[in-house]
């Protein structure tokens, strides 16, 4: 029997580690559950080695299919460009949510809240210090992972590297500091709707930009290892697409939340 695919399609093999993945994310939940109540770390840990395992091998094996094996075909990369494109449009509606529920409060504040916004009590951010800042280091970013992209269309490996290694080191850069204003913020999640609205914004925007940091580290070690042409290299541009979406999030961000609503 012949094995050869009469098809441009990719029909992939059995895999544990949708199951794996469902595991670790269950395991991750519960152990966050257990760590506030019971203060024990265990169950968390275990859950996020469980899917930081299943990350690494999930992403080899795609890694393999679409580079030594020539699984990813132009009609498969067509279907994977439709299918990030639809993922970035439910990100977009999710982050509108959490705009919603900000100007919901915000344009007509509850008579509990002072009917002033911010609340009273509450001292909002400077939005020209550092939320200018790392306005202007995503900005920079977009520049770099750009960059990154026409270079390796150029085939010119050498500026493709240091495009993305800008771009990785600036979206560190970036969490490190919203991590400090974190820590030097005034209110918490728990002061009133301002507080919950804030936090929940700036937060899975930051979750964001930590999964975007490390979908460009993952680029660029596979550019490294010349895993990427200059017209085969969507897993690179899935990510570019993915940090211009972050990117374009935080400037509404900072126009409405930091800038407008303090």
């Amino acid at each position: 029997m012949s094995t050869h695919a009469n098809h441009t399609f990719h029909l992939v093999d059995f895999s544990p580690w949708p199951l794996t993945g469902a595991i670790g994310a269950f395991s991750m939940v519960a152990g966050l559950t257990k760590w506030f109540h019971q203060y024990d770390m265990s169950l968390l840990m275990l859950g996020l080695i469980i899917t930081l395992m299943t990350m690494y091998q999930w992403w080899r094996d795609i890694s393999r299919e679409g580079t030594f094996q020539g699984l990813h075909t132009f009609s498969v990369t067509i279907g994977l460009r439709w299918g990030m494109i639809l993922f970035i449009i439910s990100e977009v509606f999710f982050f509108i949510s959490f705009f919603w529920a900000f100007f919901h409060s915000s344009l007509s504040p509850a008579i509990e809240l002072g009917a002033i916004w911010p609340p009273t009590g509450i001292e909002a951010f400077n939005p020209f210090q550092i939320p200018l800042l790392n306005t202007a280091i995503l900005l920079a970013s977009g520049v770099t992972v750009t960059w990154a992209h026409h270079s390796l269309m150029e085939s010119n490996h050498s500026q493709t590297t240091q495009g993305l290694f800008f771009t990785v080191i600036l979206g560190i850069y970036f969490t490190a500091l919203q991590a400090y204003e974190y820590i030097e913020a005034s209110f918490t999640i728990a002061d009133a709707v301002y507080g919950s609205t804030f936090f929940v914004a700036t937060g899975f925007h930051g979750l964001h930009v930590l999964i975007g940091t490390t979908f460009l580290l993952v680029c660029l070690i596979r550019h490294l290892q010349y895993h990427f042409s200059n017209n085969h290299h969507f897993g690179f541009e899935a990510a570019a697409w993915y940090w211009h979406f972050v990117d374009v999030v935080w400037l509404f961000l900072y126009i409405s939340i930091y800038w407008w609503g303090s």
